[in-house]
């Protein structure tokens, strides 16, 4: 068994590179402060709080939904179920796009304008690490079901309006 089938990753990249980017938009606060910079009247403020409890609520209904169906949730090792429903019919990756919005609000909510390149920056390095190679190993493990979900099912997420 090759390593897409066996697990996705060696790494549980996605909680390193969450953590990372945090760490360093707060360290990066300290040694380039750059206060004042973003905005943060009460309309910016109340997007910022409704971002980060869309992410939380993400994150917490795509782990609701894993655990439903008994899926692995563990991001460096195998899958045991291709969950599709809840979070996962809006977007294959709702953890991530839900740790996305919680940096982006947060940056937002608090003015840290640090937190807004740090969650792009997540984002392309979760993508890049991990997201490829779970897709691999989900296509390696479900085959046709995976392939007709990755049709049907945005990466990140679809906005219609």
């Amino acid at each position: 068994m090759n390593q897409s089938t066996n697990r996705p990753n060696t790494v549980p990249w996605p909680p390193i590179i969450f953590g990372g980017a945090i760490a360093a938009a707060v360290m990066l606060g300290y040694v380039y402060p750059l206060g004042g910079v973003l905005p943060v009247g009460i309309v910016v403020r109340i997007i910022g709080a409704l971002l980060l409890l869309a992410g939380i609520g993400f994150d917490s209904a795509a782990m609701r939904e894993m655990r439903r169906h008994r899926a692995n949730i563990l991001p460096h090792r195998a899958a045991t179920a291709l969950v599709t429903s809840g979070p996962f019919a809006l977007s294959r990756n709702p953890i991530y796009l839900g740790n996305t919005l919680v940096l982006t609000g947060a940056a937002l909510l608090f003015g840290s304008l640090w937190l807004l390149p740090a969650a792009a920056a997540a984002a392309v390095a979760v993508t890049e690490l991990a997201i490829r190679r779970e897709e691999a190993h989900l296509a390696a493990q479900f085959g046709e079901a995976w392939k007709a979900y990755a049709e049907r099912t945005p990466r990140w997420i679809r906005l219609r309006f």
